[in-house]
């Protein structure tokens, strides 16, 4: 989300007027900004300089350029909140690079929902995207940024979307809310900074052990967090739970309180819903050669280091101790991987990979890999595709030693 660090100095005492950024955003939502910004729906991107020319002989330069970028905004916006809420949406530049996805925050909101939680403090909520599910799930929220500007930018989306009567924004620090008078607490700590991703949790804004600390004192609560955070930092108190849609793992939520399983680790995969869980890490799973079936483990699997358990479902065994592909003897139908059938297994050869390739008249070639530093792009252009043939090839290791599986998609 848009966000301040927590320990710097709040602006929330200055006007609109004192703050361009404000300013601006303060003209978007007038009677001549509000149509201007309604026309530039559907403008192209690589017109803007026309199109600036031409607003700018019937409106102020500076709404011009307010309104070109929040059209900028909403078109980057339509991925992660639909085309539906995105063009009635406002955001900044961080705020949609950060906003949760509305697939990933809907689905959280129901968790809260199911447990019959009906109210939620929203902690450095952003431009509000959570908040927005949360409302939509019928509960009512208490949104707080620190960020005089997010804190607007949140409120005019409650506004837009409808939903003003269970959102109420607040721009405050944080740390000094008394999140006690709520069912639940949602904490989504700010993880960039100046220069870029922060991957230490105790870096984040608010550190993870104040927001752990907060959820711990919350009847119930949910802590989102980087999908790469090491599992160590992770406390026995809380559930935690890797979320991806489409395939792509977004992130990791920590959960807090009654109704979750402390210390058990969850896989969710959107938009299905299809969740794998365990009680706490599985051993590992055994190793042996290449079988017929290779299946690749969904992103959330593996980061929630749940493979061994896919690996007991499939009957199967990993290809390499420190890979996570799944290989065994019989098909084996699960959402949380994708299956492939293996027709060839070779050692690391750009030679004979090539030849292999000519001669089955494949122009078309998936790359996947795990334990290689090949680009999936060079490789391609070395190969000299040519041919009305599909396969997909797999940069690996197994048993430690480099080597190249051929095969298809299973189905």
């Amino acid at each position: 989300m848009d966000r301040v660090n927590a320990s710097t100095p709040s602006a929330s005492s200055a006007s609109p007027a004192d703050d361009p950024a404000r300013a601006a955003f303060a003209a978007l939502r007038t009677p001549e900004g509000e149509p201007l910004l309604a026309e530039l729906r559907d403008h192209d991107p690589a017109q803007e300089l026309a199109t600036a020319t031409r607003l700018r002989r019937t409106h102020p330069a500076e709404l011009v350029s307010a309104a070109l970028g929040q059209a900028r905004l909403r078109q980057r916006a339509v991925a992660k909140f639909g085309a539906g809420d995105a063009y009635r949406m406002y955001f900044t530049p961080n705020g949609v690079e950060q906003a949760t996805r509305t697939s990933v925050a809907t689905h959280r909101a129901a968790r809260f929902a199911a447990l019959g939680v009906r109210s939620v403090a929203d902690l450095c909520c952003g431009i509000g995207g959570d908040a927005i599910a949360l409302a939509r799930a019928g509960i009512a929220v208490l949104a707080v940024d620190r960020d005089p500007l997010t804190a607007e930018v949140a409120r005019a989306n409650a506004e837009a979307l409808g939903l003003a009567d269970l959102i109420e924004v607040r721009c405050a620090d944080v740390t000094e809310i008394d999140a006690s008078p709520y069912d639940a607490v949602f904490v989504d700590p700010a993880r960039r900074g100046g220069r870029g991703r922060i991957f230490d949790p105790e870096a984040y804004s608010p550190p993870l052990s104040w927001a752990t600390a907060a959820a711990l004192k919350a009847p119930r609560a949910a802590l989102k967090i980087a999908p790469g955070v090491p599992h160590e930092a992770i406390g026995p108190e809380a559930e935690a739970e890797w979320i991806s849609d489409g395939g792509d793992v977004k992130e990791a939520v920590l959960w807090f309180g009654e109704g979750f399983a402390p210390g058990a680790f969850r896989a969710t995969l959107l938009p299905s819903g299809a969740t794998l869980t365990a009680p706490a890490p599985l051993p590992a799973p055994p190793v042996g050669p290449v079988g017929r079936y290779l299946y690749e483990p969904d992103g959330a699997v593996i980061r929630a280091h749940l493979v061994a358990d896919i690996v007991e479902r499939c009957g199967g065994r990993l290809v390499d101790e420190t890979i996570a592909y799944v290989t065994s003897d019989v098909p084996c139908s699960s959402p949380y991987v994708s299956g492939y059938e293996i027709t060839d297994q070779l050692p690391f050869n750009m030679k004979k990979l090539k030849a292999l390739l000519r001669e089955r008249q494949v122009g078309v070639l998936t790359v996947k890999k795990r334990g290689s530093a090949v680009e999936p792009e060079e490789l391609r252009r070395r190969m000299k595709l040519s041919g009305p043939n599909s396969a997909t090839v797999f940069l690996t290791r197994v048993a430690g030693a480099p080597t190249m599986l051929i095969g298809h998609p299973l189905g």
